[in-house]
Formats: C-alpha cells, sequence, structure tokens
C-alpha cells in the first residue's frame, strides 16, 4: 500500500524536527510534491547523476537526502548545467527530493549521536549546545470514565516525556459544570439543563513543537463536543541540542592506537591525525561532516582529542598548539553511518504503522577523494 510522501516526511521531522536546522540551512522538500504517493524511498548522503540513475533502476518514487541538492538562491533553471539538468531528469521522473541536513545533524539520534555511539563513547553531551527543547503544561478536563483513553492519546502523540520517563501526568479529580446550549449534541446531559459531571483534570507536559499534533490527538480521543483545556508557557529547561557530541571512552588508549581504532570503525583506507602518538586520550570531541572551526570547543570542555571532516591546514596548526590531538576522518565518513540509522529508523516507523514501503540504501555513493 502506498502512502503520500509527506508522511514519510512527517517520520523524519519526529526524528530530526526542522527548528533544529541552521537559519542558512535549506532543508525539508527540494523538488516535487509532498501529496505524490510513494511505495520506494532511495537513502542518499548526496544527490548526483548516479544515484538519480539509481533511484530511477529501483523505481523509486523519493530520495531523501543528507546534503540539500537546492541550499543556495538560484535565480534560473538552465538544464545545459549540471545542476539544471539533474532538476529537469527528476522533474520528468516524478522523483520527488527531501534534504535532512544540520536538523539531522544537531539531533538526538542523528549525524553527531550515530557517530559517538559508533565510536563508543558513554556519558555523551552536546559540544556545541545551539538552543534547549521549549515545554508547554497542557491541562485538560475529562469525564472520569475517559481519562484512560484520554491520557493514551496524549502519550501516544508525544505528550508527557521528562527525560526518560513516559506517561508522566498529573491527575486532580473534580466537578465540572456546563449547560449545553441550542443546536448542541452533548455527549452527558441535556439542553439548556446545567449538568454536574465528575471530571478529572490531567496535567501533562508537551514539546513546543508537538503541541499541535498532541491537541489533535487529544480532542480525536476526547468524548465531548467542546473540549475544554489549557495552554501554560514553561520556563523549564530541557534537553539541549546543537552540533557535535563529547564523550569518554570506556578505557584509556594513546592516541596512535586510537586513530587506527577510528580507522578502522569508519572503513578508512588512510586517516589523517596531528598530535603526538603516545598522548593519552580519554575524551572525545566529535562533529561529523566540515566543522573544523568547532575544535576551541573541544579544547574549553577538557578533550584530548577532536574529529572532524575537512580540517584545514591551519586549523591543524592550531589545534596542534594548543595541545589537542586531531582526528580528520573525511566529510564523508563521519556521515554516512546515519544513513543506516535513518534506514532502521524509517523501516520501524512503518513496520508499526503496517505500512509497506521499501526503504533502500544508495550503493552507488562512495567518498570523492580517492587515494594512491
Amino acid at each position: 500500500m502506498s502512502i503520500k510522501n509527506k508522511q514519510i516526511f512527517k517520520m523524519i521531522e519526529e526524528l530530526a524536527p526542522k527548528h533544529l536546522a541552521e537559519e542558512w540551512d535549506n532543508v525539508g522538500l527540494q523538488i516535487g510534491s509532498a501529496a505524490n504517493e510513494v511505495q520506494r524511498v532511495l537513502l542518499a548522503l548526496d544527490i548526483d547523476e548516479e544515484v538519480v540513475q539509481e533511484a530511477e533502476y529501483h523505481r523509486a518514487q523519493l530520495i531523501i537526502t543528507h546534503h540539500p541538492l537546492l541550499i543556495k538562491a538560484i535565480k534560473n533553471i538552465n538544464v545545459d548545467t549540471p545542476k539544471g539538468g539533474l532538476i529537469a531528469r527528476l522533474l520528468s521522473k516524478g522523483i520527488t527530493v527531501y534534504a535532512a541536513h544540520t536538523n539531522l545533524d544537531s539531533a538526538a539520534g542523528g549525524v553527531n549521536s550515530v557517530l559517538a555511539e559508533k565510536l563508543g563513547l558513554q556519558d555523551i553531551h552536546v559540544l556545541h549546545v545551539t538552543g534547549t527543547e521549549k515545554y508547554i503544561k497542557l491541562a485538560v478536563f475529562v469525564p472520569a470514565e475517559d481519562v484512560e483513553q484520554v491520557a493514551a492519546a496524549l502519550s501516544g502523540a508525544g505528550a508527557g516525556w521528562i527525560g526518560n520517563y513516559s506517561d508522566c501526568s498529573f491527575r486532580t479529580a473534580g466537578v465540572g459544570t456546563f449547560r449545553p446550549g441550542e443546536g448542541t449534541n452533548p455527549h452527558i446531559g441535556e439542553q439548556s439543563k446545567l449538568e454536574f459531571v465528575e471530571e478529572v483534570k490531567i496535567e501533562t507536559i508537551v514539546p513546543q513543537e508537538k503541541i499541535l499534533p498532541v491537541i489533535k490527538a487529544m480532542i480525536a480521543a476526547h468524548p465531548y463536543e467542546e473540549v475544554a483545556y489549557d495552554l501554560y508557557p514553561l520556563q523549564n529547561r530541557g534537553p539541549a541540542y546543537g552540533l557535535g557530541r563529547i564523550g569518554t571512552l570506556s578505557r584509556e588508549q594513546n592516541f596512535g592506537e586510537f586513530a587506527r581504532h577510528v580507522k578502522e570503525l569508519l572503513g578508512l583506507e588512510v586517516i589523517k591525525a596531528g598530535g603526538p602518538s603516545d598522548k593519552t586520550i580519554k575524551t572525545v570531541a566529535l562533529c561529523g561532516g566540515s566543522a573544523g572551526e568547532l575544535w576551541p570547543k573541544a579544547a574549553a570542555k577538557g578533550a584530548d582529542v577532536f574529529i572532524s571532516g575537512d580540517i584545514k591546514y591551519h586549523t591543524a596548526q592550531d589545534i596542534i598548539a594548543a595541545g589537542l590531538c586531531f582526528i580528520d576522518a573525511g566529510h564523508f565518513h563521519t556521515e554516512f553511518p546515519v544513513i543506516e540509522k535513518l534506514y532502521n529508523y524509517l523501516t520501524s516507523r512503518c513496520a508499526e504503522n503496517n505500512l509497506e514501503i521499501e526503504f533502500i540504501i544508495s550503493k552507488s555513493q562512495k567518498d570523492p577523494f580517492v587515494y594512491f
């Protein structure tokens, strides 16, 4: 059974909300339509001629990439240029393109979380905090016999999470009053008659970006024709989000040993690194992709080594001068592990909802650099 592209987009944005993206970025729908039906999805780090050819071969209707095809404003689409020709080809074949970029970098379970887990880090925290989750308190009044039904709907839509605790709420019993007016169809009571109903006030916490789907689920589950509820903005500081991660190794290693371990874990032919090979490594900071400019954050937080891609010559000199080791594991290899994570996540979400959507990881993706 096929579904709409927008349903896949919604799943991705639950993992990597669009508000996590950097201001300069362009995430979300790139080409095509959210309303188009989809049965097969190709997952890739980048989009190029080979990836599009692969999508055509598999008859995929949607390509999800990490790097956006369109990131800067364009003034025209010249089909005689590589990018213009690619856009025309995608449109002619009815293939939609969607990108999850810096929002997937910052997300819990995104690029940097996956890289930190792959390297076996423990006690993982955000390296460069760009914000914290905002919360809203939701209070809703429910007939006593319908409390569990509404509470389950709230939880299922994402309300009631505090840390790793789910279904968090506070319930207060009381008496609700109302008088149904003319033209109403009350679940309880009669028109023009004042009613007294045993009700329970459910209070719970909701991440700000989930408030609309939570309210929608609550109203759908609530028996009343008109639902009484309150929303309160909270000052509670939620979990931090941002770029990069910092954590510790399960055991100390010298830098030479650790660099070889990273090379093996990421499947690299060669690895660029700097710093004394006998330095003891315990605390590791990292940021997938091109993020050499974050090394001062790593140094300030006591990291022994900083891992990223595309570290420039003078940046490398500055890092070493500051007493920090570094590993340039390449842009491609520090980000590509997230594609498997995305595949597992989307496959699982579709299975939970009995959606028979096929996800395919691109096999044409490769590091553009070769080594002789």
